[in-house]
């Protein structure tokens, strides 16, 4: 028996129909095929509307032939699971609107079903088509219905029962006016969900955008730090937007990953309709917030954008080109606040970063990698490496680090370096720093133990605070 305090003894008899989408999943099957197949090839987007225009029974029929969802790796409500699995002296019954061809591999799965009633690509069993074949087969009040939205009123006006998942106090009122409600699972709050699939954490590689600032030494003008300002939340908005719309496209591949597995979509803790709104919402409010910067900046941002989602839809699971992607999206965070600021571009900064974040870049495949072996599996799921890669990618990542490095060296001694600064010499003590600092990394990750985002393994590490301190006393110093 499920320990639910408001929940009386479980009635026997009548057949328990379970809806499956948002019910006995925390998730919804027709956005996860639309999603899987946009991941797969987003041309499909144009045939979408296309496949639409004749019912959505045809358009999950076309989505089933075509994408398969691994049952084992849904994120199933554990509630409604203990209800079946505690019920079995009665028929259980999966009853949904999602296509036969996806619903049947989760029946099989669980195991828990004595029967499967699904839309069959002419009929789409949603709202009163539902209610109709339940009563033509357990008749009516001769079935109680597990469901979640507004659609499902017109079911359990025909229910004998009723348990009421993932929606607020008004569903469960509104179902209480059709039938007696046994129970209700209302969903859980989302909005430290929320926090986390916007990844504030992330906004700290938008700092970047203050590096040319800092580099120009034009940090005393308050109209440039205000331009400054804005950019980085221009940047912040977009990234979160991209992260959004990453997650959405990466379901499969992050729950079979052990930690991103945790994350709010795909362990179905926001709806994935809520985020296909999101993702562009937070896309635009950051363009809009660029084009108050300048029409310049804006250009850079929805440059920064388009590339950030051709490395989301396809370019990530492409050896080589994936790191130097993420490569370029540090630089051109870089660029960005250059021209958010109308400073000259600097060719020593923008080389210097893209070798050190290459080498960044490197560590995290190097990363995902060791994580995928440590669970002896051969490849990282979603991506181009295997694990024999381990080796090429190490010395790739730690010589393109010390490249990076003197690349630094080289514009100490340069003309630039001498008309900044006063004491240029003293920069020389950032290249032993980092010199550390990037073999330390590598040993970090050579054992094991680097967190799956380098960038956030620096902000958060001890020591490489303490390498940040330093490299900007150096830097005042030598001012």
């Amino acid at each position: 028996m499920l320990d639910t305090p408001n929940r009386p003894a479980e009635p026997k008899g009548p057949a328990l129909c379970v809806d499956l989408d948002g019910t006995l999943l925390n998730s919804d099957l027709l956005y996860e095929s639309v999603l899987a197949l946009l991941a797969r090839n987003p041309l499909y987007l144009f045939l979408l509307p296309l496949w639409l225009l004749r019912g959505k029974a045809a358009l999950k029929r076309e989505l089933a032939s075509r994408v398969s969802i691994p049952a084992e790796t849904l994120p199933y409500n554990p509630r409604v699971l203990e209800l079946l699995r505690t019920t079995a002296q009665r028929p259980r019954v999966l009853c949904t609107a999602s296509d036969i061809g996806l619903v049947a591999p989760i029946a099989e799965h669980l195991g828990l079903f004595e029967q499967v009633i699904a839309s069959d690509g002419r009929r789409n069993l949603s709202g009163r088509n539902k209610a109709q074949a339940l009563v033509e087969a357990f008749g009516s009040r001769g079935f109680e219905y597990a469901g979640n939205g507004s659609i499902d009123v017109a079911v359990w006006e025909q229910a004998g029962g009723a348990w009421v998942v993932n929606n607020g106090a008004a569903l469960a009122r509104r179902a209480g006016r059709c039938t007696q409600v046994h129970a209700h699972w209302p969903a859980e709050p989302r909005l430290r969900p929320w926090l986390k699939a916007l990844r504030l954490h992330q906004w700290l590689k938008n700092l970047l955008v203050f590096v040319p600032l800092l580099a120009s030494h034009r940090f005393l003008e308050p109209a440039v730090v205000g331009d400054a300002v804005l950019a980085f939340l221009a940047f912040g908005l977009c990234a979160s937007g991209v992260y959004v719309l990453n997650d959405l496209l990466d379901l499969t591949p992050d729950r079979l990953h052990p930690r991103k597995r945790n994350r709010p979509f795909a362990a179905g803790r926001i709806p994935l309709l809520h985020g296909l709104f999101v993702a562009p919402l937070l896309a635009l409010a950051g363009l809009a917030l660029a084009w108050l910067c300048s029409p310049s900046f804006a250009l850079v941002l929805l440059a920064y954008y388009a590339m950030t989602l051709a490395y989301s839809l396809r370019l990530k699971r492409i050896v080589m080109i994936d790191v130097v992607l993420l490569a370029a999206l540090y630089t051109v965070r870089i660029i960005g606040g250059t021209v958010a600021i109308g400073t000259e571009m600097s060719f020593w900064l923008l080389a210097f970063s893209m070798f050190i974040f290459l080498s960044l870049a490197l560590v995290k495949r190097y990363t995902e990698l060791v994580s995928a072996s440590s669970l002896g599996k051969t490849a990282a799921s979603g991506r181009g490496y295997g694990v024999d890669d381990l080796p090429l990618l190490q010395s790739l990542g730690a010589a393109s680090g010390y490249i990076g490095i003197l690349v630094l060296a080289l514009y100490i001694n340069s003309p630039e370096s001498l008309e900044l600064y006063r004491n240029p010499k003293l920069l020389w003590l950032i290249c032993p720093v980092l010199l550390y600092w990037i073999s330390r990394v590598w040993v970090i990750a050579h054992r094991g133990d680097m967190h799956d985002d380098p960038i956030v393994f620096a902000a958060t590490d001890r020591t490489s605070q303490v390498v940040v301190a330093l490299c900007i006393l150096f830097v005042l110093g030598a001012i």
